[in-house]
């Protein structure tokens, strides 16, 4: 086989690619089997290119299946963990803009009731 370029997977569909998955995977037996059994060098050369193979048609297939998750829950109020944005867990942990900024009922009537002063003279 030819080593498969992740472009062209990105047009096959899942259940293509799951096929083209078996295949390389078969094929791999094989080329270990004739590892084993003394095989020619162009055969244990090929071993490599077809496990990065293998990788890329893992990769794109999950590639789509999470952007097809994504597609499912999007605007809904919750969203699975590993879908949601990664950032930082300070960043994840902190308040909301409008958390940060709530004030009680009682701050608020203090801050209308009893403004800050202004002084003329400045230091």
């Amino acid at each position: 086989m030819v080593k498969v370029k992740a472009f062209e997977l990105r047009n096959k569909t899942s259940k293509e690619l799951l096929k083209e998955l078996d295949d390389m995977k078969a094929e791999l037996a094989q080329l270990r089997v004739a590892k084993v059994s003394g095989g020619a060098a162009s055969k244990l050369a090929k071993i490599k290119i077809v496990r990065k193979s293998i990788a890329r048609i893992l990769t794109v297939y999950n590639q789509k299946q999470k952007a097809e998750a994504r597609k499912q829950y999007a605007g809904k109020k919750y969203m699975p963990l590993d879908l949601r944005p990664k950032k930082t867990r300070k960043i994840r942990r902190a308040l909301k803009t409008e958390q940060k900024y709530a004030k009680t009922q009682r701050t608020k009537t203090r801050e209308q009731n009893f403004p800050m002063r202004r002084f003329a003279v400045t230091m």
